[in-house]
């Protein structure tokens, strides 16, 4: 029987949810939402779909010991640490040589760990349905969320010609096309053309699609996942992809794969979908008090409407503040408007460069 799969991609600095997500513990490894952190929901939601043995989660070197007390019911040698990041496209063909060696044959979910998914029984079931459809046809499929607003944040997937319904109700569509993150004008048009779905960057396709994939439009890639598949045990296999690791070109699975290939599917994603980027995103999550503030932890306001107050170590006072977020941890206070949440990379990146502060980063 064929086996399925799942790879969480758990690498990212989350660098936006600073100050509470650092170097050292990034928003995959909080718990933003909810008691359990984002990496152990991502493995929790795969329950029925996936099993636990064959799940894998690929995070730095550095943060591998985080994973494995995040997500203590995986194997330990099923977290993986890369030794320096390559994006997403060297960690797919990561996973993919992993998936290979149990089953040749396996069909594989890449997943992230900084989403929130609602909907829970849509969202199995749509992964089910699309694993049936990748193994029955030679495509690469990806997930879409219909458009709940106009969003500036996320880039886009315009879809064409149908290709299939499944039993349990997934659409699935060809991809006609992934473009970037839109201007607002753009993004409204979007909405109102109705051809267009967030790209969720979750995919589905066969362990063989996706090598076949790699050695037609990356073939450094799809050389380390053969170099893999002829290692004789874990420890040499562990071995031999740190040492290939460093040379490998950094690239995103989009611009290696996704963009190029013709056999590319998408399936409409019907589920509560948030990949919660930065502070803003907590709005969708909380509940408002009357003015429209949300208060996470310790915090009073007066006079003061929609803004967002992260504060769980200290009170944290507002007075007469709009489409502010005010956030207290790791003995940091930001303020920032809602509309420039976005430059807090930027700030952080800022703040790396300056020995006094880079330890707080």
């Amino acid at each position: 029987m064929t086996k399925r799969f799942a790879v969480i991609l758990a690498g990212g600095k989350g660098e936006r949810f600073w100050p509470l997500s650092t170097a050292e513990h990034p928003k995959q490894f909080l718990s933003l939402v909810g008691e359990k952190t984002l990496l152990a929901q991502a493995v929790e939601r795969l329950k029925g779909v996936v099993e636990t043995s064959c799940i894998y989660v690929i995070t730095s070197s550095d943060l591998a010991e985080v994973a494995r007390r995040s997500a203590p019911e995986l194997p330990p040698e099923n977290i993986i640490g890369e030794p320096v990041g390559r994006d997403t496209a060297a960690a797919i063909a990561l996973g993919a040589a992993l998936v290979r060696r149990q089953d040749p044959q396996g069909v594989m979910a890449v997943l992230t760990a900084d989403h929130i998914i609602g909907d829970l029984d849509l969202f199995r079931n749509t992964l089910r349905d699309a694993m049936e459809l990748a193994l029955s046809e030679n495509l690469l499929l990806t997930i879409g969320v219909k458009p709940a607003f106009p969003s500036t944040g996320y880039g886009y997937i315009q879809v064409g010609e149908h290709l299939a319904d499944a039993s349990a109700g997934t659409v699935f569509d060809r991809a006609k096309r992934f473009v970037e993150k839109p201007d607002a004008a753009t993004a409204q048009r979007y909405m109102e053309e109705g051809s267009y779905y967030w790209n969720s960057g979750m995919f589905i396709w066969s362990a063989e699609s996706i090598t076949r994939a790699f050695q037609t439009f990356r073939p450094s890639l799809y050389e380390m996942i053969c170099t893999l598949n002829d290692t004789a045990d874990r420890r040499e296999f562990d071995q031999t992809f740190e040492r290939m690791y460093e040379g490998l070109e950094k690239i995103s699975i989009d611009y290696a794969i996704m963009e190029k290939a013709e056999n590319v599917g998408m399936a409409r994603g019907v589920f509560a979908w948030d990949d919660v980027g930065s502070w803003p995103a907590l709005d969708n999550h909380f509940a408002h008090d009357d003015s429209g503030n949300v208060v996470i932890g310790d915090g009073v306001t007066l006079e003061a409407s929609d803004n967002i107050i992260y504060s769980k170590d200290r009170l944290t006072a507002v007075i007469g503040l709009s489409d502010v977020m005010v956030v207290q941890a790791e003995g940091v206070t930001l303020v920032c408007p809602k509309n420039q949440a976005q430059q807090i990379k930027e700030l952080v990146q800022q703040l790396q460069r300056n020995e006094q502060y880079a330890r707080l980063t």
